[in-house]
């Protein structure tokens, strides 16, 4: 894997002895990539580049902590409990992990993944509020209507001051909807004796992790592996700790578990604890991310198995072996179902499941959403839905260039002439009447398919 982690100019803050720090500090990061890629006496090298990091990064907060103190920052405190679970949590287990297995390629990788985003995201989100002229306020006692306001703004500036991507809100009601290739990130919050627990769950598509965090480690890679999983774990911890400062009736803060969920695990959590905050962003053409708050409340089990010091690296191999086994097997043809009625919806999932992909929609808004994210090959839409019906969620679908060739079927529940001739300039693949027989509805879709591929 050619990597090159890679000093830019956005991460100086202007204080020539942190700056200067920093700069080596990548060096010497630099240096472990070019010392795994290295067979002869590969493990005294790393173990020699390990200490001297491990050196470098304690002076680094000694200077950096006298820094803050000179100038009397206040966010002393908070800076100096980052640097001390870095010293005495997250690297002791690396360095455990790494003598353990005998300084394998795969707790390298790890070691440095971790490291790497950790050391970017402190870099662009703590480190730089040192010197900052104008910080992101903090929100306090303000109203659910203005608090939602202040979180799409400080969520907007967080990915904006890491990754300088200009981002913005497409929905503020993000409904669960599968991301076509996505990870979900589910971090659980505590504090003190409180039995109740808060749940973030981060969204992101592939791409958006491979264009940002993997730029940033400089990796020439179009997909996820091991070191840009456990570099986007950490930055991703970051911006959601940075994010929870700014909002001081959030007391749940303490990080208490974080999982890697399927889609299927992450669904279950969605439906069972109702979002208080469900955010969807598009940055550009980097990719799509969202963001998920859960209310406090007493956990169940079973969202995924947590990830802890001691058996990270196995659980981010599983992970990734287990989304290349499922993306491999996932060659059947996508069908969205839109439909206002669930009788619907999950009789026709049930009726294609086997040979089809079917994913659900309850409304025109959601499948533009369900679109945006999981273009399928197919979508069944219902004609005669309230609010936006089908006729006006075709009509968007086809002032969209990139979904203006998506096949639709309505679905419709009477026989009308003068409304198939309505739609016929929005180009329907056909109508499907809702009262026929189940096996009639999968030979036309079977039939749809097979014309496709000739």
């Amino acid at each position: 894997m050619d990597s090159r982690f890679e000093w830019r100019e956005e991460y100086e803050i202007g204080v020539d002895v942190i700056d200067q720090e920093h700069r080596r500090i990548f060096r010497i990061v630099n240096k472990l990539f070019d010392f795994r890629e290295e067979e002869k006496d590969s493990q005294w090298t790393c173990q020699e580049g390990i200490k001297y990091f491990k050196g470098h990064a304690m002076k680094h907060f000694v200077d950096e902590e006298a820094y803050m103190a000179s100038i009397n920052y206040e966010g002393l405190e908070a800076h100096r409990r980052i640097h001390r679970d870095f010293r005495e949590n997250i690297l002791p287990a690396l360095e455990q992990e790494l003598e353990r297995t005998n300084y394998s390629q795969e707790a390298m990788d790890h070691f440095l993944g971790v490291c790497a985003g950790w050391l970017v995201g402190h870099t662009l989100t703590e480190d730089q509020s040192i010197v900052k002229e104008e910080h992101m306020s903090t929100w306090a006692d303000l109203l659910p209507s203005e608090e939602l306001t202040a979180m799409k703004k400080v969520l907007v500036q967080l990915v904006f001051d890491m990754f300088h991507l200009e981002s913005q809100v497409i929905s503020d009601t993000y409904g669960g909807e599968k991301f076509g290739h996505g990870v979900y990130y589910r971090l659980v919050y505590g504090g003190g004796e409180d039995e109740k627990k808060q749940e973030i769950i981060l969204v992101f598509e592939e791409k958006l992790l491979v264009n940002t965090v993997g730029k940033v480690l400089g990796l020439k890679t179009n997909k996820l592996d091991t070191m840009l999983v456990n570099a986007a774990r950490y930055t991703a911890r970051q911006y959601v700790s940075r994010f929870l400062e700014h909002f001081p009736s959030h007391t749940l803060n303490q990080l208490k578990e974080e999982n890697l969920l399927s889609y299927e695990q992450f669904k279950k959590v969605f439906q069972r604890e109702k979002p208080q905050v469900s955010l969807l962003f598009n940055t550009g053409g980097a990719g799509y991310f969202a963001f998920i708050l859960i209310a406090p409340h007493l956990l169940e089990k079973g969202a995924g198995t947590p990830i802890e010091h001691g058996n990270a690296m196995d659980e981010v191999e599983k992970y990734l072996a287990k989304r290349e086994t499922q993306e491999e097997a996932a060659h059947k043809p996508k069908v969205l179902v839109v439909d206002d009625s669930m009788t619907i919806r999950e009789g026709i999932r049930r009726l294609l499941g086997e040979d089809y992909e079917v994913a659900v929609a309850e409304s025109g808004v959601a499948a533009i959403r369900s679109i945006t994210l999981n273009p399928p090959d197919l979508v069944l839409l219902d004609y005669e839905m309230p609010i936006v019906d089908g006729k006006q969620t075709l009509e968007m679908l086809r002032s969209e260039k990139a979904f203006e060739d998506i096949p639709v079927i309505f679905l419709t529940g009477r026989r009308d002439t003068a409304t198939m001739i309505e739609v016929m300039p929005l180009k329907p693949a056909g109508y499907l009447l809702k009262d026929s027989k189940p096996d009639s509805i999968k030979k036309e879709i079977d039939a749809f398919f097979k014309t496709c591929k000739k």
